[in-house]
């Protein structure tokens, strides 16, 4: 690991001085917790410019928001936005444009809670709830994050089945070795892994614009798409595919894990320090999360020129997807660029699933495990349910799996959104840097919206 150098250690050892004034009276933490940092190999690793122009501190902060932004456009996501784009047309681009706004404020709010109390938000649970409570908050963490790994090695294996012809049982026990592919990563450097992730997310980025491109889409439509419609609602078929599109958008992973990532940057400790750090990550963050958006439109509005133009609206599964789209196009790269993007955007979930693993294994209990044998752990358990569903149903019980692994993130997201908001909110806890009432107002009222719109999906895959 760097050193980070004396200048660094010293505006660490003002933490304290700093915020003695602010967060010290109603955050009383025990010394261990105090004393553990996030991510402590790559914590204040990456220097920041305190001086010069604007473009090169942005450019410092740049990165945690692109781990971040990984997890609102992985293989979960692209179930439902091709339900929504060939069920539908464009009238639910206005349901994902909703679900992206949510989640740039919740992302922002991750990022201020990291950045002014050093903790993450696994620790900040830990030193304000009991242990029995914590205990429950890890073990619902834990199967978000096994459920999030479902999603990618169904993802990862049926890119490699569809470009490389890999029977889908091989390509999700394959999916094992990337344990290895994130040592390798980690071993380089965190800022080295924040260039692969931006260079694959580019990668997604140009198959769909090609593919959007090819696909031609009315402009007219595509903008009305982003206006809602009273039929969102009165619709009960478009209101589930809605609340799918929102419960697979916002990820409760990517709260803990934005916590925790951007104290990586050696910003100074002081008040200013943290004030100027907040406005540069909620920057980052914001920029990354509108490229999700792109993406995610992108993947509904090529399945609605293609597809629901076409009156082919039942088309949902990303098998089906790959095999219409090349002929319906006209051309005949589409379906492998469909391919590649899916095959980029399982590898880049894999890595930051793996450190939003670490982060809540370490912040809930203390415990901490080499990056490898967290990864194989976790694969393992998502790999056995792929395994067997694939050898006893076939490609459409792992499409089946896909949506189920949606419906447990969503019994997790409340869980994570709703200490979040608490925290910052605090004054107690934040001191100057609590968000204003109006803020809190949004931020509860969002989190109510989630919490509604989960409770109804579930009550919709189970009992309707």
């Amino acid at each position: 690991m760097p050193d980070p150098g004396p200048e660094t250690t010293a505006k660490s050892s003002n933490v304290s001085l700093d915020m003695s004034e602010t967060t010290a009276a109603g955050w009383r933490a025990d010394a261990a917790v105090g004393a553990q940092k996030s991510l402590p190999e790559v914590n204040s690793t990456i220097s920041v410019p305190f001086g010069g122009h604007w473009s090169r501190r942005l450019l410092a902060f740049m990165g945690p928001g692109y781990l971040v932004s990984v997890g609102y456009m992985d293989p979960g996501n692209w179930a439902t936005d091709l339900a929504g784009g060939s069920k539908f047309g464009y009238t639910l681009l206005a349901v994902i444009l909703l679900s992206n706004l949510m989640a740039i404020l919740l992302q922002a709010l991750a990022a201020r809670l990291g950045i002014v109390t050093d903790r993450d938000l696994a620790q900040a649970c830990r030193a304000s709830f009991s242990r029995p409570v914590n205990f429950m908050l890890w073990l619902a963490c834990e199967a978000a994050i096994i459920a999030c790994d479902l999603a990618e090695v169904i993802g990862t294996a049926i890119a490699l089945n569809l470009l490389f012809g890999i029977p889908l049982i091989w390509g999700a026990l394959i999916t094992a070795l990337d344990a290895f592919l994130l040592l390798l990563l980690m071993n380089k450097g965190f800022r080295f892994l924040e260039a692969f992730v931006i260079s694959l997310l580019i990668v997604i980025a140009i198959c769909f614009g090609i593919q959007i491109v090819a696909a031609a889409p009315p402009i007219a439509a595509v903008l009305k798409g982003f206006a809602p419609s009273p039929e969102i609602v009165t619709n009960p078929e478009m209101l589930y595919i809605a609340i799918g599109i929102i419960g697979a958008t916002v990820m409760p992973h990517n709260l803990y894990l934005h916590s925790a990532i951007v104290q990586t940057r050696a910003y100074e400790r002081t008040n200013e320090g943290r004030r100027e750090a907040i406005k540069w990550a909620t920057t980052d963050s914001t920029i990354a999360l509108m490229l999700a958006l792109f993406i995610n439109a992108a993947i509904l509005i090529v399945a609605a020129a293609t597809f629901h133009a076409t009156g082919k609206t039942e088309v949902a599964e990303i098998g089906q997807a790959y095999e219409l789209l090349s002929p319906l196009l006209g051309l005949g790269i589409a379906s492998t660029l469909f391919a590649v993007a899916l095959l980029a955007s399982g590898l880049n979930s894999t890595v930051t699933a793996t450190l939003a693993g670490q982060i809540v294994m370490e912040g809930f209990l203390h415990l901490r495990l080499p990056s490898w044998a967290r990864r194989l752990i976790t694969r393992g358990i998502a790999i056995v349910p792929v395994v067997i569903v694939t050898a006893l149903y076939g490609d459409s019980g792992t499409a089946k799996l896909l949506v189920l692994s949606q419906v447990i993130l969503s019994m997790q997201l409340p869980f994570a959104v709703i200490p979040l908001v608490k925290f910052v909110s605090d004054r107690r806890k934040m001191g100057d840097f609590a968000i204003s009432r109006g803020v809190a107002a949004i931020a509860w009222i969002v989190a109510g919206i989630i919490v509604a719109l989960n409770v109804k999906l579930l009550f919709e895959t189970f009992f309707g």
